[in-house]
């Protein structure tokens, strides 16, 4: 069967490789036969060439692994050995070893759910960051009437300002180098501010500071001490992304002195989330349609990958399909 591998920064090999075979699954996992993937932020810094590690990881290079980076996919089962699903179902959600680059992925089926058949697998593979952005929403304080920045108006940023106007935020402020007028209100943004975050911050007024910060860009030190320092009084910063170091320095003082309260987290409880984002995506028809702006076949995924890696205003989120 088909698979990628990482064989140099930005470069992608197709190879063949021999196929999972059902009776070598554990208790819980699904075998998928691959019909489509999305390509997230956190993807990026393995294709460039860095390192990574998976969760879990006891010291294996994940760029090294068929399959890497990819996590979010659509798939077919073909063979389960857990009880939520059968063969022929159409399933959304984690590939659990970040190797979804290949025609038949074993994955985690707590990380999986059956998705809407109105939806194409292009579509439903938007379900799995939206299921984590609604997890993260749900770990924040009340929202209504609230004013909320989401520094990173990228595939995630985007999202979160969307979830955010959907729980009753009274405004909106979306933060991103990149020029995001035309598609920012789309997603609920009321105030679309085109800088780097500390120039935002630098000319934020004390009265003009948001309640709720979300720092959706991850991977940069520089950025949670931005959200930190425009966080108002009492206020709460939300971590949200892959670090790609082990410690951020943050101002404690200012953490003291305006009483903020820092969250992050991974998404748990994957199978409720992922449904909740399939019934967020039909009570907001149209969102999964703005949202999927380009989509590759498997034979283009280093063109898809290389569109992902470039600041591009109209480009959202990039789907690969089979």
């Amino acid at each position: 069967m088909w698979a990628y591998r990482l064989v140099a920064p930005y470069t992608f090999e197709r190879i063949d490789v021999p196929q999972p075979s059902p009776d070598s699954l554990r208790d819980g996992q699904v075998l998928l036969r691959f019909l489509a993937a999305g390509i997230c932020g956190s993807d990026l810094p393995g294709y460039r060439g860095a390192k990574g590690r998976l969760p879990g990881d006891t010291g294996a290079r994940a760029a090294e692994m068929i399959g890497f980076p990819i996590h979010e996919i659509a798939g077919e089962v073909i063979a389960s050995r857990h009880p939520a699903h059968q063969s022929g179902d159409r399933v959304v959600g984690w590939a659990s070893g970040f190797d979804g680059l290949m025609q038949e992925v074993v994955a985690d089926g707590e990380g999986l759910v059956a998705y809407h058949d109105s939806l194409t697998p292009a579509h439903a593979v938007a379900l799995q960051p939206l299921a984590c952005v609604l997890y993260a929403v749900e770990q924040l304080p009340e929202l209504a009437g609230k004013h909320v920045a989401v520094l990173g108006q990228g595939s995630i940023g985007l999202l979160f300002s969307y979830a955010a106007k959907a729980a009753g935020a009274a405004h909106v402020t979306g933060v991103d180098p990149v020029d995001r007028a035309e598609v920012g209100p789309a997603f609920g943004v009321d105030t679309v501010v085109r800088a780097t975050s500390d120039r935002w911050v630098s000319h934020l007024p004390p009265d003009a500071k948001p309640d709720i910060v979300i720092e959706a860009v991850g991977h940069q030190i520089a950025t949670l001490s931005h959200a930190v320092e425009a966080a108002a009084f009492g206020g709460t910063v939300f971590y949200f992304g892959v670090p790609d170091d082990d410690s951020y320095p943050i101002s404690m003082r200012t953490m003291l002195r305006n009483n903020l309260t820092l969250k992050s987290g991974v998404t748990v409880e994957r199978r409720r989330v992922l449904a909740e984002a399939d019934a967020f995506a039909r009570a907001h028809p149209g969102l999964l349609g703005r949202y999927l702006t380009h989509t590759f076949g498997v034979d283009e995924t280093p063109a898809a990958f290389e569109l992902a890696s470039r600041p591009v205003p109209d480009r959202i989120k990039i789907a690969i399909v089979a």
